[in-house]
């Protein structure tokens, strides 16, 4: 395949990366506060360099680098995670549309990953609540 082939995303991918981000919440909610926060900063940086190579020559590098300083300053911020996310949303669509997709035998792989990352995004600028319902708000109390 071409790295300019259209890549017809189905209703099947779509289901599929919605699944992967309910799944992705379910998991990171085990981690507790504030190793979440720490945690979260720490991976999405890892994810801003999985297209080094991907197709889009020296921006790759740029993208990475710009990816990696705002992850690092979501080590204080929900905020910043988010917008680490919807960074790489961003460059899942690139991706998408003019390099290669994130997994070879995958054609349509970037553009799920793009929806997956958008809706962790919203989770995170959410401030990452727990999916289990274990925080409370400050002062209620503790369930039986």
């Amino acid at each position: 395949m071409h790295a300019h082939d259209i890549r017809v995303v189905a209703w099947s991918d779509v289901a599929a990366a919605m699944l992967v981000a309910v799944g992705f919440m379910l998991l990171v909610s085990l981690i507790p506060e504030p190793s979440r926060r720490r945690f979260m900063a720490i991976f999405v940086a890892g994810a801003g360099s999985v297209y080094l190579n991907g197709g889009l020559g020296g921006w790759e590098f740029v993208f990475a680098a710009l990816a990696t300083w705002v992850a690092y300053r979501g080590l204080e911020s929900y905020r910043y995670i988010g917008t680490a996310w919807l960074m790489h949303t961003a460059w899942d669509m690139a991706h998408h549309w003019y390099g290669n997709p994130i997994w070879a035998f995958a054609p349509t792989s970037s553009a799920q990953c793009a929806i997956t990352d958008a809706i962790i995004a919203v989770w995170f600028f959410a401030d990452a609540p727990s999916v289990y319902g274990w925080r409370r708000p400050a002062g209620a109390p503790a369930m039986p």
